[in-house]
């Protein structure tokens, strides 16, 4: 038996397909999947690492199905999300190069380890819609980080919301230079990453990210043409194709003008959905990103328990990780109960073990990874974690599902494991230098700060400070 890792002791929520909870168990883990899985110790002679694991709980990796890249370094720069937006689009296109993005990426990668969260999807980008796949080189040296961070992520490119150019700023030693970037060209980057990172890494996947238009924008030739481009080589290269901010008719439009959606569709907030948003979702199998702390989840509801009842895959994201939320997604199951009980004056909405599923079987299906993540089974991969359950907002030891759900956060997670490899253990990064990672993030954090004219100011969470900071780009 090689690198093989015996947890013993832990009372294991296996997210099974009988939802199994064994109250004294083990798990055994060999070359990095789940080599054997039961009740009471181990029967067989082993040699492997051992992990004691009385009063903790071991559950499947938590599965954050919607994030953004970059976001790490623009927290707490405005008062509203306005101004958190416009600053996050100014710096995005103007004071970032790939030292940023990798710097940024392993922070994000440290929180996501020390809350429980073994694989995310993330947008390359955000804010105002600034996606960085002008160049490949951002996206790659975000990639080697995540990929020297040991967590498991799908990262999706794509083309800029408008069909208009946008003008980047690229960074040398000694100088910089503005270019103008085409939707066409984000587009061939986009590709390019995709097939560079087919099978590269089984940690990493790159996908395709294609804007949320509407009805009227959809009737226009170029947003068309954008739009038909990014679904052909998404469904080319059986890709996921993700999407960010449906809302009010905009999936049912979609449908109609391009046949956009699939299985391997995934939609993000989806709020205020019409009937025919929802009918669509349920004949074309497209799986939704619930984002509960998100701003989309304040402007408009998505209707999550009314499309799980209609059969549709609903998982749960952070939208992490600013302005406003973390990757903390125990947080994001408390917010996703009180969301829909609030709206239903029904406490019985959403229970415990649904919003478990939410954040990690479900998760996998909505990634498309539900045959080997998202559930504690034998042959799957080992992506664990392991959950101080003996603390006291997590006292008595009766039902770990609803503790878990209900009283759990992310700073109660004792150890991380993807794929068989210890990332963390007592709260401790392994293998990795925590305060490098954050020493590293404040180095690329106050370089672009500089390069967008904001070094100098006082209280930047105060919005009086971005009235000569709007962006200058088209």
């Amino acid at each position: 038996m090689t690198n093989a890792l015996l947890i013993e002791n832990a009372t294991i929520v296996t997210m099974d397909a009988d939802r199994r909870v064994l109250e004294r168990g083990h798990v055994l883990v060999e070359d990095g999947r789940i080599a054997g899985i039961g009740e009471g110790s181990f029967a067989g002679e082993w040699q492997a690492e051992r992990i004691e694991a009385a009063g903790m709980v071991a559950m499947p990796g938590l599965i954050d199905t919607h994030a953004h890249a970059g976001h790490m370094l623009t927290k707490g720069l405005g008062s509203a999300a306005e101004d958190w937006m416009d600053v996050t689009g100014r710096i995005y296109a103007t004071a970032t190069d790939p030292e940023f993005w990798a710097a940024e990426a392993a922070l994000s990668a440290a929180e996501r380890i020390k809350c429980g969260t073994t694989t995310a999807a993330l947008l390359f980008g955000g804010g105002p819609d600034i996606m960085r796949s002008e160049a490949p080189e951002a996206a790659e040296a975000h990639l080697a980080s995540i990929a020297a961070m040991g967590v498991r992520e799908v990262l999706a490119v794509g083309p800029n919301r408008s069909g208009q150019n946008h003008v980047y700023r690229q960074y040398t030693p000694t100088s910089h230079n503005d270019i103008v970037v085409s939707p066409d060209r984000q587009i061939d980057v986009a590709t390019e990453l995709v097939d560079a990172w087919a099978g590269r890494d089984d940690r990493l996947q790159v996908v395709f990210s294609l804007p949320v238009f509407d009805e009227q924008e959809l009737r226009g030739e170029t947003v068309y043409r954008i739009a038909c481009k990014v679904r052909d080589r998404a469904r080319e290269r059986r890709s996921l194709l993700v999407q960010d901010g449906h809302r009010d008719g905009s999936i049912a439009a979609n449908d109609a003008r391009l046949g956009l959606f699939d299985e391997r569709s995934l939609l993000a907030h989806c709020i205020d959905l019409t009937e025919a948003d929802r009918a669509v979702l349920k004949r074309t199998g497209a799986k939704v990103a619930h984002n509960p702390s998100a701003l989309m989840s304040v402007y408009g509801r998505c209707p999550a328990p009314e499309l799980m009842e209609d059969g549709i895959v609903v998982s749960l994201g952070t939208d992490a990780a600013a302005p406003d939320r973390s990757f903390d997604m125990f947080r994001n199951m408390f917010q996703a109960h009180r969301y829909h009980a609030r709206h239903f004056s029904d406490d019985t909405v959403l229970p415990p073990l649904r919003l478990l599923e939410m954040a990690t079987i479900d998760g996998a299906r909505a990634l498309m990874m539900e045959d080997e993540l998202g559930s504690l089974e034998t042959g799957k991969r080992a992506d664990i974690v392991l959950v101080n359950m003996r603390q006291p907002h997590l006292w008595p030891p009766h039902d770990p599902v609803q503790r878990l759900a209900r009283y759990a956060n992310g700073a109660d997670v004792d150890t991380t494991i993807v794929g068989g490899r210890v990332l963390m253990r007592g709260r401790r990064l392994v293998g990795q230098d925590e305060d490098a990672v954050l020493d590293r993030a404040l180095r690329a954090f106050r370089l672009a700060m500089a390069r967008a004219g904001l070094s100098d100011r006082k209280a930047l969470g105060q919005s009086r400070i971005y009235n000569d900071c709007r962006p200058s780009y088209p």
